[in-house]
């Protein structure tokens, strides 16, 4: 049986974890808010980009001029795989989750014949997928120490993929993160940045608005589509952030309630324990009291 010292110690162990864990449960609260309305603003700009460039992009598709960024290279052996997570653990499984739907895809595309490098932004994903594919591992990326992610970031990953397909490192690209739907739910998605994505009616040139653009669609494409690239990233940036901050908002609820059950059962051991030695010192005073 537990001594009461170390009840005592155990007992205001768990009492000072608990107010660490309703300390983070707040902060991340109030990060959460701010973080889901710029995610949700996001939004509507990167898809209707994305509709805007499919439109555009459908009558150039087909032409041996069209931009990589658009149509790829044409080839589809080899694709990179851009992981996004959050630098910051205590968050409940959101980093496990998406690590886990990369490493699947990333198996999945090997199985198929095709050669897989990746590219992580965040460092739990890297110290995640580093134990099984860290020899496909071309690039990691860390925010680490900045207050703010802003478009600057996203484009600097952009840059850094564009530089890679021109030089031949990869012929498909696709994006995977956690897409934030709610506090409690965060969906693990791949979105494919290269080449990109193209309705079947925008493909085929029928059933959408005709528009005549002015300049040339290649040189509007060549403008836009490196902007796409990085607007798409800032999205996936956007949705992961918000996706940690109520992953960990959840997370810390949950220990912040385990954290009082456990300090309930421990008190209760303690009382527990604490009469059974004033019994046991009652009776050695009695039986102590008829020996005389």
């Amino acid at each position: 049986m537990p001594s009461l010292k170390s009840l005592r110690t155990r007992i205001n162990s768990v009492k000072s974890t608990r107010k660490i864990t309703q300390a983070m449960k707040m902060v991340a609260a109030a990060k959460l808010r701010r973080a889901q309305t710029q995610a949700e603003q996001a939004r509507p700009y990167a898809e209707r980009m994305e509709r805007m460039l499919a439109s555009l992009g459908a009558s150039v598709a087909g032409s041996p001029d069209a931009p990589k960024l658009l149509v790829g290279t044409g080839a589809e052996r080899t694709h990179l795989l851009v992981v996004v997570t959050s630098e910051r653990g205590l968050c409940g499984p959101f980093n496990t989750n998406v690590g886990r739907f990369a490493r699947n895809r990333a198996r999945a595309l090997e199985a198929e014949g095709k050669v897989v490098k990746i590219i992580t932004v965040g460092r739990k994903g890297a110290t995640y997928l580093r134990r099984d594919l860290g020899s496909r591992f071309v690039g990691e990326i860390s925010f680490a120490g900045k207050k703010k992610i802003g478009f600057e970031d996203a484009a600097e990953i952009a840059a850094r993929i564009t530089a890679m397909l021109d030089e031949g490192g990869f012929d498909v690209c696709g994006l995977i993160y956690n897409r934030f739907r709610s506090v409690i739910s965060q969906t693990p998605v791949e979105q494919r940045l290269i080449p990109a994505p193209l309705p079947e009616a925008a493909a085929g040139g029928a059933g959408g608005a005709l528009y005549e653009f002015e300049p040339a669609e290649e040189e509007i494409l060549a403008r836009l589509l490196p902007q796409n690239l990085a607007i798409q990233i800032y999205r996936a940036l956007l949705d992961s952030q918000a996706g940690f901050f109520g992953s960990q908002m959840t997370a810390m609820d949950n220990a912040t309630r385990n954290a009082g059950q456990m300090i309930n059962k421990l008190t209760l051991n303690y009382n527990r324990t604490r009469q059974a030695n004033i019994t046991k010192e009652l009776i050695e005073i009695i039986s102590g009291a008829e020996a005389v």
